[in-house]
């Protein structure tokens, strides 16, 4: 009788086991599915790309201008140095203001006005890129009377500085806060310890949060539209229009030529693989943070 019992009990388990077993590999099967479906699209993008952009991939096409329609070769030089400029100028103003920002919002900010700056942050993450492109065009282009590489950055800047804000907020929040005890225990000013040791803790997080922003805001072509406008030749004018390679990609895709069809497939690979780079070496940094 207890035997039968046992063997009972024991086919009962090993059942219940099987199941278990059979429930856990298939959810598995089902988590790695998913990630797969969600790295698939940016390899089907960049091979598709490399394929159709790779027979443009030249030299020239990085340090040429734009041709005109019929003459051979022809690059995006100018569109390589203007996205580089208005991206740096968006940087030069919105990188201290965003961190500073962030601070008072981990550090300093309680009540209904931090909530507020909270809550006008992640709206921004959210607003489409295109009405910060009016937004510029109102505030900027219209006194101004002229498109230009400043207006272009302040559009951009609307996009970077929100998420910029809640990425150095959420870092500084996790940095112990026995290390802000310890400073203040020793005499330090709140103010110089959170810039000499909560700032400098957290700086590889924050800093990756700024890389990322500025990945994303490289390859945004419709505020630029109605900011920068875009430029076939050199421009050495912040006032100006100035080209940026997301605009000069788009002008090339909507012509009705297939040389510049061509030329637009290259310029989205120059583009992605800008994109792809400052997403590794933020990636190395988050590595080299933990």
């Amino acid at each position: 009788m207890l035997r039968r019992i046992y063997e009972l009990g024991h086919s009962v388990t090993g059942t219940i086991s099987f199941r278990r077993k059979a429930v856990d590999r298939t959810m598995k099967a089902l988590f790695c599915l998913a990630a797969v479906l969600v790295i698939l699209p940016l390899f089907i993008i960049f091979f598709d790309l490399l394929i159709k952009g790779g027979k443009e991939l030249k030299l020239t096409l990085l340090i040429d201008l734009p041709h005109p329609v019929g003459e051979p070769g022809g690059g995006i030089a100018n569109g390589i140095v203007g996205t580089l400029v208005i991206t740096l100028l968006t940087m030069m103003w919105s990188v201290p203001t965003a961190i500073m920002c962030g601070i008072y919002l981990a550090e300093y900010g309680k009540g209904k006005f931090a909530s507020a700056v909270r809550f006008a942050a992640d709206t921004m993450t959210g607003v489409p890129s295109i009405i910060m492109g009016i937004f510029g065009y109102i505030l900027l282009v219209l006194p101004m009377k002229r498109f230009s590489a400043w207006a272009g950055a302040a559009a951009l800047s609307m996009i970077f500085i929100p998420v910029v804000v809640r990425t150095t907020e959420e870092m500084l929040r996790t940095v112990p806060m026995t290390v802000r005890e310890a400073a203040l225990a020793l005499g330090i000013a709140r103010w110089k310890a959170t810039l000499r040791i909560t700032v400098r803790t957290a700086w590889p997080g924050i800093l990756t949060g700024i890389l990322l922003a500025m990945a994303r805001i490289i390859g945004e072509t419709a505020p630029l539209l109605f900011t920068a406008l875009g430029n076939q030749f050199w421009q050495t004018r912040l006032d100006q229009p100035i080209a940026a390679v997301p605009l000069q990609v788009f002008t090339y895709a909507i012509s009705p030529y297939e040389d510049w069809h061509d030329k637009a497939w290259a310029g989205a690979l120059v583009l992605i693989t800008m994109v792809l780079v400052i997403n590794i070496v933020a990636r190395v940094l988050t590595r080299q943070k933990r």
